[in-house]
């Protein structure tokens, strides 16, 4: 196997990814970085597919504590108030840096100030954009810089695992696999971030892009990183309904319903005022999906399965010069956003849980660092719009500041990693090729989507949760007859392959994580168990991956530091 060395090894090309990079070499243009992008270079991640926007704040009439508060009633008050806390005070020189250092441009008042828009479960305007297509903006400029630095970029490799010293407690880089020609390469790096976003495709509908398959999540649960909190998994309320296609689940962002469009079941009813009188479809997340759900749980779902969503009542013009990117998308599949109803449903979205970290972005192994949707605590119980390239932007700024302090102080001596053990990673993921009348993987994956959307979607409960954790193991199980013909370049069933082998591994974390929590909180709703405890529900769940790959908890109360529920309800 090839080896390559580097000072800063940098897993991702997404939001956090690139602000780490960027950060990290104006700290130090002396450092040698190194990025690992499974895509091309600024075509692929969750960040260029944001549409709605950055939640910042930036008006005099707004303030820092106001988001702060917004952020932790939007997670039912689990959030590590620390982190959220960063974020939300890290988002305001975050912002004026991208558009001042990196040329990113938002969207202007007549007045020429930047102009904020409304997303629900937020008590100010808050939301920075670029129409409706702010994500390809980001990354466009920042994608420019780094070209700019000549940071270089190993494009269409994807990581396999993380490396680690003979102790286990040190990352000393990672396994990657180039799938242009299919040859394994080891990057041995001084300091590490895993920045590749979340990306829970393992559900029926999802609204990542198909490359995102939990990639980091899975490196970082079986290289031993404490995990926080991973039932929270995020459905968004409108997702794209295009039977056969795999761009269903793809999202009409949170900015319409923002701007007043109204969500119908078949009896034409608009049923949110039901669920949620006073905010109705500007709700949180978690409200909508779940009342969605229960909508189309009930038979009020139409016959392609989900609701409608319909913006025509305010105007065309008005739908067209504002959600350019989604009358577009919806156009091509022969719908008509700005004069009729589109069918949407509940979407897997995003991870609040994830890896565990601190202030400095660096996680329960020493020399690695995290940024962006592989970490956990940030959000709760749920994620508002606008806060998840917020929280990619911030924490990955200060990643890369924070590694570039860290070689300072430490030295960019590189640990060595475990004799053997980057040739024993290499075999298993080969052994496929080695059985070629096994089974294809592509069954395995649709099984594990269906049962996943059955059984730990939406709404959730005892029995099928117990259910759907021996359905994962089973699934595992056939993984060990899973058959690969071909040459190793290109080989699309064996990185479908791979991606499944970490989409049951985060499978299996959501899963025991959600049994354990007995009550209905943010995005997780509990049949059995309907009302939100907070005589015994403010606790985060911990886990790490035991020896037997078998989840081991610790549940902990959460340090209510800066607010608690009952200061919020006064506000």
């Amino acid at each position: 196997m090839e080896k390559l060395s580097t000072d800063i090894l940098i897993i991702g090309m997404g939001g956090a990814a690139q602000l780490a990079a960027l950060n990290a070499y104006d700290a130090n243009p002396d450092l040698n970085i190194l990025i690992v992008t499974k895509a091309l270079r600024g075509k692929g991640g969750c960040s260029r597919m944001v549409q709605g926007g950055f939640n910042v704040v930036l008006n005099q009439n707004d303030s820092h504590q106001k988001h702060f508060a917004d952020t932790l009633k939007g997670g039912q008050f689990i959030n590590n108030q620390e982190l959220a806390r960063i974020m939300v005070e890290q988002a305001t020189p975050t912002i004026k840096e991208m558009e001042t250092k990196y040329g990113c441009f938002f969207d202007r008042n007549p007045d020429g100030t930047i102009h904020q828009k409304p997303f629900a479960g937020q008590s100010f305007d808050r939301t920075v954009h670029k129409g409706d297509l702010t994500g390809i903006e980001i990354i466009s400029r920042t994608t420019e810089q780094i070209m700019k630095r000549n940071i270089p970029v190993l494009e269409e490799h994807r990581a396999l695992e993380l490396l680690t010293d003979n102790t286990g407690k040190q990352v000393t880089g990672a396994l990657i696999l180039d799938m242009k020609c299919g040859e394994f390469k080891v990057v041995e790096s001084a300091a590490t971030l895993v920045a590749t976003g979340g990306g829970p495709t393992h559900y029926r509908f999802f609204a990542p892009g198909p490359e995102k398959s939990l990639d980091g999540l899975g490196m970082l649960y079986r290289a031993g990183v404490r995990m926080v909190d991973m039932e929270m998994l995020q459905f968004h309320p409108t997702g794209l309904i295009v039977p056969g296609s795999v761009v269903a689940g793809s999202l009409l962002e949170e900015g319409l319903r923002g701007a007043g469009a109204h969500l119908l079941n078949s009896e034409g009813e608009r049923y949110m005022k039901r669920y949620d009188p006073e905010k109705k479809e500007r709700a949180t997340r978690d409200v909508v999906s779940r009342s969605s759900f229960l909508e189309m749980a009930a038979g009020r779902g139409y016959d392609h399965g989900g609701v409608h969503i319909i913006a025509s009542h305010l105007g065309p013009e008005f739908v067209e010069k504002n959600f350019p990117g989604m009358c577009l998308r919806c156009r091509i599949f022969g719908y008509d956003l700005a004069r009729k109803p589109v069918p949407v449903s509940p979407t897997a979205h995003y991870l609040m849980g994830g890896a565990v970290f601190d202030a400095n972005c660096q996680t329960s192994l020493e020399r690695l660092f995290v940024a962006g949707e592989d970490s956990g605590g940030v959000h709760g119980a749920n994620r508002l719009g606008g806060n998840g390239i917020a929280d990619s932007c911030v924490f990955g700024r200060l990643a890369g500041k924070a590694m570039a302090e860290y070689l300072k102080k430490n030295g960019d001596k590189k640990a060595e990693t475990s004799i053997g053990l980057a040739e024993e990673l290499k075999a298993r993921y080969t052994e496929p090729f080695n059985r070629k009348d096994g089974i294809s993987p592509y069954p395995l994956r649709d099984q594990l989507r269906e049962l996943n959307w059955n059984k730990v979607g939406v709404a959730r409960n005892e029995t099928d949760l117990n259910d759907g954790i021996r359905e994962i193991d089973a699934i595992s199980d056939e993984t060990k007859s899973v058959g690969i013909d071909g040459i190793k370049a290109y080989n699309l069933p064996w990185n479908n392959f791979i991606d499944l082998l970490n989409m049951i591994e985060v499978s299996r974390m959501v899963a025991s994580s959600a049994l354990l929590r007995k009550e209905t909180r943010g995005a997780h709703f509990r049949e059995d168990y309907p009302d939100q405890d907070d005589q015994n529900g403010l606790i985060n769940f911990f886990q790490e991956r035991g020896k037997d790959g078998v989840p081991v908890f610790e549940q902990k109360p959460v340090d209510l530091k800066y607010l608690k529920p009952v200061d919020v309800k006064k506000q």
